[in-house]
């Protein structure tokens, strides 16, 4: 057998102990509380949030455009998420949390851009092919 005292069957509980204001005792100091909030724009776990880049809704809004209405906006939206990557790329110290934005309207304005070539050399097949037959 054990030489640990027995249980103290029957007898009322001992007394909660009191949160003390040193945050000493079983619980901290100010305990049942909410934690004062950040600053804005801090993230826990990993110090501010990043900048975005200045032109990154620009591009993805140009490069979903030349989708759905206007493909003509296509080389614009690729060229310039073009120029935003480099940009990004060329100073690793600094870091811009919408890198996916700049890439997805660049993808969408490459695309735009194949689509459009394609309609232009469809549409000299069909000059070419009108005049040749014509005369």
């Amino acid at each position: 057998m054990s030489d640990a005292p027995p249980p103290n069957w029957g007898a009322p509980p001992p007394p909660p102990q009191q949160p003390s204001s040193s945050g000493q005792g079983p619980y901290p100091a100010g305990y049942g509380q909410q934690p004062p909030l950040p600053p804005y724009g801090f993230q826990p776990y990993g110090g501010m949030m990043p900048a975005n880049h200045p032109q990154g809704t620009t591009i993805l809004v140009l490069g979903i455009l030349s989708l759905v209405v206007c493909g003509i906006l296509g080389p614009f939206a690729w060229s310039m998420g073009n120029k935003a990557l480099r940009e990004i790329d060329a100073d690793p110290s600094r870091t811009y949390g919408n890198r996916g934005q700049i890439v997805a309207g660049r993808i969408c304005g490459i695309i735009a851009s194949v689509f459009l070539i394609i309609a232009v050399v469809v549409l000299v097949i069909v000059i070419i092919g009108t005049a040749a037959s014509s005369s």
